[in-house]
């Protein structure tokens, strides 16, 4: 919506009126012809399809020789300052033809909230950016556990973190470190040393964590213990 110091117009430019001075700020998009303006001692040039925001107290004059019309903006809105330097998105020129053929037919929404629609069209606020869904490691750990006597691939892993495969591998390698079948292995090998130290028989225990044959399970934890020295 408008604010109550904010006036959209559009405006013919021709023979230079004498330099000059706003205490607001005054943003120009060119819609026809060629305007030369001298801003705080520095030359600028507004043509079709660019635009400038002169800022308060910027003693500025300007002149077309063949004649130039500007969609003029003067606003008092703070949110003008940070983006005073920034060239405008391609979307608020479509945006300046819009509302000055609307301002022209004497539509009052344009003059109500095109200064609003130009502010945003001019520097779009950055999208933000989307919040990962984080995964459960404890939960998604106590389920594996209780399937630890399947195969278990990472496709099942990932579908139950709600990823895909891809990402739930990135996943595991950024968060973990490790890759999803070697934490998987870990599990598997910790299921194993428990139920070893209960005295369950090495066939009941390689077929319960998962491994394919009593000697898959035995050189798993061979390689996992220390080699013992002779001394």
């Amino acid at each position: 919506m408008a604010r109550a110091h904010d006036a959209l117009s559009v405006r013919q430019y021709g023979a230079s009126p004498g330099s000059h001075a706003h205490d607001h700020f005054q943003i120009l998009l060119g819609l026809d012809g060629t305007l030369e303006l001298e801003v705080a001692g520095r030359g600028r040039r507004v043509g079709a399809g660019d635009g400038l925001v002169i800022a308060p107290g910027d003693r500025h004059d300007f002149e077309s020789a063949r004649g130039a019309r500007c969609l003029v903006l003067d606003s008092t809105d703070p949110a003008w300052e940070p983006i005073q330097q920034q060239a405008p998105q391609h979307e608020a020129f479509e945006l300046a033809r819009y509302l000055a053929s609307a301002c022209a037919a004497g539509q009052p929404r344009a003059r109500q909230f095109g200064p609003a629609l130009l502010l945003e069209a001019w520097a779009p606020l950055p999208t933000p950016a989307r919040t990962r869904r984080a995964i459960d490691w404890p939960g998604l750990q106590v389920w594996a556990q209780s399937h630890l006597a399947a195969p278990l691939p990472v496709a099942d892993l990932a579908a139950r973190a709600h990823l895909s495969t891809a990402q739930f591998t990135e996943r595991c390698r950024q968060e973990l470190g490790i890759s999803p079948m070697a934490w998987l292995r870990v599990l598997r090998l910790d299921r194993a040393r428990q139920m070893r130290v209960q005295g369950l028989p090495v066939a009941e225990v390689a077929r319960r964590s998962g491994y394919r044959s009593p000697s898959a399970l035995t050189a798993a934890l061979r390689r996992a213990s220390p080699a013992k020295r002779d001394d």
